[in-house]
This record gives C-alpha cells, structure tokens and sequence, in this order.
C-alpha cells in the first residue's frame, strides 16, 4: 500500500500575505491543489496533509477531497512535521511504501513520482538533482563506491561538502514500517535546532537499506515558492511547459510566451492562438478554430472552424460550427451559439441559445431567449427578462427580423417570419409574418427655436 505524506504547514512569511501559501496560485489552482492531484495519479491507499499555519483555511480549501490531516503546531522541522503523520500512516502487509511531498512544490510530474516510488523497490528512494549553483541545498554525499551515504544540510555542511552539485529535493520515499522506526531516532542536534527528515539516510545506511535515487525530467518540476518573484518564475516555467505540449500537439501559438492556460486545454487539427489568451477550467476547441488576441476562454467547448475575434469573454458557453465571434463579445454561462451564427461587437448573450445562421452584430443584450434559425437581431435591442424578483423567456422563431433598438419584455414570444419595427417595446406576442412596432407618432412642431445661453 502507498501512502503520500504532503507537508503544508509553513507559514511562508516571505509571501508577505495573509493566505497560507500552500493556497497561492500556479495557473489559476492552488499549489497544494497540484500536489494532490499529481499524488492522485499513483492511486494511494491514503493522503495526509500536514498542516500548521492558516490549518483551518487550508482545511476548509479541500474539505471535500478525500485526504486526512495532521495538525503540526509549533513547527520543528520536516522530520517533525512527517512525525504528526506517523499515526495516520496505514499498513496493509507486503511492500507498504510512504512518499513525502511539499505543498510548495507544486509541479514534480507524476512520471517522476513514479519513477522514486519504484527506485524504492528494496530499499528507500530520494529525489536528486544536480545544480550548477546548490547553495541553500542540502547535499548528497556518496562513499567511494558511489552510493548515498548521508546528505548534510547547507548550514551544516563544510567546505569540501559545500562544492557537492547534487542536491537534495526532500521528496523521498521509504518502507513505510522503516520510517516509523527513523522518526523516533530523530534528534534535533544541528544548527537549525529542528528535527531534518534528511537524517533518516544515515539511519538506512546504518541499518544497510539500500538509499537509491531518482531525478525529475525536467529542473523546474522540484523548483518551490517562498516569495512571490519565485511564485512568478514557477508560473512562467509552467505555462511555457503547457505552450510546449501543445505546439508538439500540432496547435499555433502565435507567442508561446504570451499564453496562459489555467485548467485543460484540449484541441484538434490546425487550431491557432493568438496573443494574451487565457483559457480557465474545461476548454475544447475544434478543428480549425481561430482565436484571436485577448480573448477569455472559461468552461466552454468551440466548435469546427469557429473564429473567436479579439476581446471576447467566452464562460460556460457552447458554440457550434463555423460561427463568428466577436470581437468585443461576451458569452455568458448558458450561451448556447449554433451553426454559422455570428455574434458582433459589444453583445452579451446569457442563458440563452441562438440558432443556426442568426445574427446579433452589435450592441445588443439576449438573456434567456431562445432564438430560431436565421434570425436577425439589430443593434441596441434588448430582452428585458427580469422583472426585479424573477426571470422570464423570451421565444423568438426561425426567420424574425428584430429592427434596432427594440425592448423585448418577457415573456414574450415572436412568431415565425415576424418582423419588429424599430424602436419596438414588444408587451405582447408578435404574430408570425407580421410587422409590429409601437412607435408614437412623428409630428414636426413649427415656430419651435432652439433655446439659447443667456449672456
């Protein structure tokens, strides 16, 4: 069985905010958010966060996932912190292995993940790297036939330790019946006056369990945050990361260094990103679509050929087959754009569906509408769907021709082939094949002069 140990009980002081840092941000999720999700792709029999500072605001952050918690308070180092989840550490016989993780570190992969927990097979497993600057590392240090042997801490460490280039990450993994028995070995006897989970290397070698290690693919999946500037260097390594899966996928970035994806991006053939564009939760875009400069894209799935122009705020919204939007566009939760539909600058469309071949180019507001096919919407029409206490639909059929600046006020239903004049307040059905309008009469007053400024 597999246990994860995930330490998030720092109070990340150089953050200099009030949020736990385990809660600060890596592409639009907390990173502790991260780490439990890489740990998830090993199947774990249990999790165990250990938490400290802010423990209630990280706890009510994931209270709905199915992970334990191990309350570390004052905090006496890692070795401490991995002894308050010693109790919770389950064992079901045979090879019971327990992997320790860092809330701060938010990206190693699960591929590395695996990688450690399989180099524990006989022994216990540590995640190295080699660096060219390791200061403020603790270093590995191997014997003269190349095996693991200790690793010292920076501040503990001598001159001829100190030019060591491999470093310790402090991701490790060990049986898990072993590592009970290391934690109650430790000592805090070192220049922090803390208990270095580090220190359980020299008790396997002591013991002759073999120490093997592992090495991430790539250096920033073990890079952690401490301060914001290291916050927003891990944001960049990792949106250029994603940049870079997807331009091997086959999509165009127009600048993989002005990109931003915050959740899931999934894409088909000759997909192209422009500029600035952000894409938060479940995006899927077609074949073919075209994204233009600045645009939002946020829980929506863009169909075949679709061209999103510049600016536009797309929000659990669906759009289908070669439809135009934009720019200046917002679809919000709802929005439901059929088949060769355009929706123009400066409209705003919720909770509602637009039919195949329908228009709303300009300046328009359509709020829980159904809207038929071919159906043209002119500019500064509104529907009027609440009445200051609840909502009410508005039905407009296939081939209606809505004139410019008309109020629709629901419920409301235009029938088929109608047209509204403009300047339209719509209080009653529309026939089908009809004009309707509701407009004063035009009258010129003569004699009138335009007043003037008094001197």
């Amino acid at each position: 069985m597999l246990n994860i140990v995930i330490l998030a009980a720092g109070l990340g002081k150089r953050m200099k905010s009030d949020l736990p840092k385990v809660l600060h941000p890596i592409a639009g999720k907390p990173m502790l958010a991260h780490v439990l999700d890489n740990a998830r792709s090993l199947s774990p029999g249990r999790i165990i966060v250990v938490v400290g500072h802010g423990a209630e605001r990280v706890q009510k952050a994931f209270a709905e996932q199915t992970v334990a918690f191990a309350l570390q308070m004052p905090q006496q180092g890692t070795g401490h912190a991995v002894q308050q989840a010693a109790p919770l550490l389950t064992e079901g016989g045979g090879q019971d292995i327990t992997l320790v993780l860092y809330g701060d570190v938010p990206l190693v992969q699960p591929d590395t993940l695996r990688r450690l927990v399989d180099a524990c097979e006989d022994g216990m497993a540590v995640l190295t790297e080699n660096l060219a600057d390791p200061a403020g590392y603790g270093r590995i240090v191997r014997n003269a036939q190349g095996n693991v042997e200790r690793i010292v801490e920076h501040k503990d460490a001598n001159e001829q330790e100190r030019a060591i280039h491999e470093v310790n990450t402090g991701i490790l993994a060990a049986p898990t019946a072993r590592l009970r028995e290391w934690l109650g070995r430790l000592d805090n006897n070192n220049a922090q006056g803390e208990y270095y989970l580090t220190d359980i290397i020299g008790f396997a070698v002591r013991d002759g369990v073999a120490v093997h290690t592992a090495h991430p693919a790539a250096h920033w999946e073990t890079l952690g945050v401490n301060s914001r500037v290291q916050q927003a260097e891990l944001e960049r390594h990792w949106q250029a990361e994603q940049a870079r899966r997807l331009l091997e996928q086959g999509v165009t970035l127009a600048d993989p260094s002005r990109f931003d994806l915050r959740g899931t991006l999934q894409c088909g053939r000759d997909v192209h990103i422009d500029v600035g564009c952000v894409f938060e939760g479940q995006v899927e875009l077609a074949d073919g679509v075209r994204v233009g400069p600045h645009c939002v894209l946020r829980d929506a799935v863009i169909g075949p050929h679709t061209q999103i122009e510049a600016y536009s705020h797309i929000q659990q919204a669906r759009v289908a087959d070669d439809a135009r939007i934009g720019p200046y566009a917002r679809l919000r939760p709802g929005a439901d754009i059929g088949s060769h539909a355009h929706v123009g600058n400066f409209v705003e469309i919720k909770n509602s569906v637009l039919g195949t071949e329908s228009k709303a180019n300009h300046l328009a507001y359509v709020g829980d509408t159904d809207v038929g096919a071919r159906v043209n919407i002119g500019a500064g029409t509104i529907t009027c769907n609440y009445d200051g206490v609840n909502k009410h639909r508005t039905v407009i059929e296939d081939d209606a021709f809505i004139g410019s600046d008309t109020q629709l006020v629901a419920p409301v239903r235009v029938g088929k082939g109608a047209t509204l004049g403009a300047g339209t307040t719509l209080t009653r059905d529309a026939p089908a094949q009809q004009l309707t309008l509701s407009r004063p009469p035009q009258k010129s007053v003569e004699g009138w002069k335009r007043p003037v400024k008094k001197s």
